[in-house]
């Protein structure tokens, strides 16, 4: 890098900052990123090979285990956390530590909002300075800074700071710390319905959400950097109330929240934990998700939304967004005159692509050409190969190309499902796939292997057909509950010789091997509850969750389930 009051400086390139014209550099002499044209680029080799490594070496190298994907994000939740980690994509630099924050540019702004988290924490009693007791350890805790977009149009971006303690410095298992969210699946629910009936539909944050859980253990934790008390540097605080970071302050928040709705009358859904809903004397209804800290509540009537608001800002400390704009990365679009709710995730397909610099890449039309059969076999399998591809955040993106649609079609729940013969090259098992509609509107789908080999196309159909039931009935339940009475629910599939495998019940020979628990699908037909019909290959949607398929049957899927690109 070439300046003129000065010798030049040797740095690294590391890329292209969007919307500045020069290189972005890292100045090992200064220890920093900067930005800068005046560049003369070395090309000759500055590192070593990491290929000719010494052989004599791998003896005492350790043996690289496989990389998998934590399990709780597993197949149906991969885009669910894909959509979480949305929020974590560092478009904004944010600082890392506290050190760093009260010496960057904007450390006026971090440290008014630090004096304002431990002014919220001091004010809701959440700890207690005292003398650490012998042979108890304390935890430790640091800030975490994020910088929030706003939502354009009704509200700026916003400063968020929190003190979080380190759990991981916690004994596991010693107590209880599971907390539900609501399904992706519910919100879209929800949000059909708002669409059919055209509800209001408003949202409220939580602020300091974990403050509101009651702690039933003695909890230690060292004092906040920066806000040590003088006189006081040896003391520690003494938990009363649960703090982020804690394995328990989910779950102490969770019940704590579940005992105030359901002491106002309102009912939490069997079919999903964090679905609540109350009948009022006029016979309608008010829906509310929660979300950790983002509730999304529905009714017909903006004086009962109003009504359950004053309840909540009574208990707890709550920021009014008022109507719903945005949730969990999703923005909310409606047309009320059309009686149409779109989801958007225009946001966070930007910052997915500024994360890999790939703002300017030509658009594809399909996920996947349709003559691409991936296995294994593809898979990195060098060690230099394994090592780059396990810093390349994956499943970050996997999400973000999700667009619904909420229109007008049938009272009813439709459900279409697929299988891919052997598909899994290297297991040999089946793929399937289901997607599931109602009124037009894209509210549960899932695409995962099968978890038995399948000997035959008519087995793996079947098989499908009754993971696919198994969803309707659960849908079928969520909307009673939330008062819709639907009609009953159709899976279409398109082998008939697998529709006819359901709707027989004499035993056959083909079938004894196949596990008892597909079998349910007999009687759950035989009932009536569940419609399965034939359809046309060329109209079954869900052909597009089990392989690659041309350009133009791909977007005639999307156009069948209302879903645009």
């Amino acid at each position: 890098m070439e300046n003129w009051n000065r010798d030049p400086l040797n740095v690294f390139f590391l890329g292209y900052k969007a919307g500045v014209k020069g290189y972005k550099l890292w100045c090992p002499e200064n220890r920093k990123v900067v930005i800068n044209r005046d560049v003369v680029f070395d090309e000759t080799p500055m590192l070593p090979n990491l290929s000719l490594k010494d052989s004599s070496n791998k003896e005492n190298q350790k043996t690289r285990r496989e990389i998998k994907p934590p399990k709780k994000y597993a197949e149906a939740n991969l885009v669910a956390y894909a959509l979480n980690v949305a929020e974590d994509i560092d478009t904004n630099q944010e600082p890392s530590s506290y050190s760093k924050a009260v010496s960057c540019e904007d450390s006026k702004k971090w440290m008014f909002t630090m004096q304002e988290e431990m002014e919220s924490l001091h004010k809701n009693r959440t700890w207690d300075l005292v003398k650490l007791l012998k042979g108890k350890k304390a935890v430790r805790c640091k800030w975490v800074f994020k910088k929030k977009e706003g939502t354009p149009g009704v509200e700026e971006p916003r400063y968020k700071v929190r003190v979080v303690t380190k759990g991981y410095s916690q004994i596991s298992g010693v107590t209880g710390v599971f907390s539900p969210v609501v399904k992706h699946s519910s919100i879209r629910a929800l949000l059909g319905i708002v669409a059919m009936h055209d509800l209001e539909l408003e949202q409220l944050d939580v602020k300091t959400t974990f403050l509101h859980g009651e702690l039933e253990e003695d909890i230690y934790m060292q004092q906040p950097e920066g806000f040590i008390v003088s006189e006081k540097e040896d003391y520690v605080c003494l938990l009363r109330k649960s703090l982020y970071g804690l394995k328990q302050s989910p779950r102490q928040w969770y019940k704590r929240f579940d005992s105030f709705m359901t002491s106002h009358d309102f009912k939490r859904s069997s079919l999903d934990s964090c679905v609540y809903f109350k009948k009022n004397s006029n016979g309608s209804f008010v829906y509310l998700l929660l979300y950790v800290d983002d509730m999304l509540i529905a009714a017909k009537d903006k004086r009962e939304i109003k009504k359950v608001k004053a309840q909540l800002s009574e208990e707890f400390e709550m920021k009014d967004l008022r109507p719903a704009k945005k949730i969990l990365g999703m923005e909310i679009l409606r047309d009320r005159k059309a009686s149409k709710l779109y989801l958007s995730q225009k946001g966070y397909i930007e910052k997915v692509l500024c994360r890999f610099n790939m703002q300017s890449a030509k658009p594809v039309s399909t996920p996947l050409a349709a003559h691409f059969r991936l296995s294994s076999a593809l898979s990195p399998q060098s060690d230099d190969e394994i090592e780059y591809m396990s810093h390349v955040p994956y499943s970050s993106a996997v999400g973000s190309l999700m667009y619904v649609m909420f229109g007008r079609t049938k009272d009813r729940v439709i459900g279409y499902v697929d299988t891919d013969f052997a598909g899994d090259l290297d297991r040999r098992r089946s793929l399937i796939g289901y997607v599931f509609t109602i009124r037009g509107c894209t509210i549960s789908w899932k695409a995962t292997s099968q978890t038995t080999v399948a000997l035959s196309t008519t087995e793996a159909e079947y098989m499908a057909i009754t993971e696919a039931c198994k969803e309707a009935i659960w849908l079928k339940g969520l909307f009673s509950k939330l008062n819709e009475d639907l009609q009953i629910s159709t899976v279409f599939c398109d082998s008939q010789s697998a529709i006819f495998l359901t709707k027989d019940q004499m035993f056959h020979k083909r079938i004894k091997h196949i596990n008892v628990r597909y079998h349910f699908v007999h009687d759950i037909i035989a009932r009536g509850d569940i419609v399965v019909s034939k359809i046309s290959t060329h109209e079954n949607p869900a052909d597009m969750m089990t392989k690659s398929l041309p350009i133009t049957k791909f977007e005639h899927c999307l156009d069948l389930v209302g879903v645009h690109c």
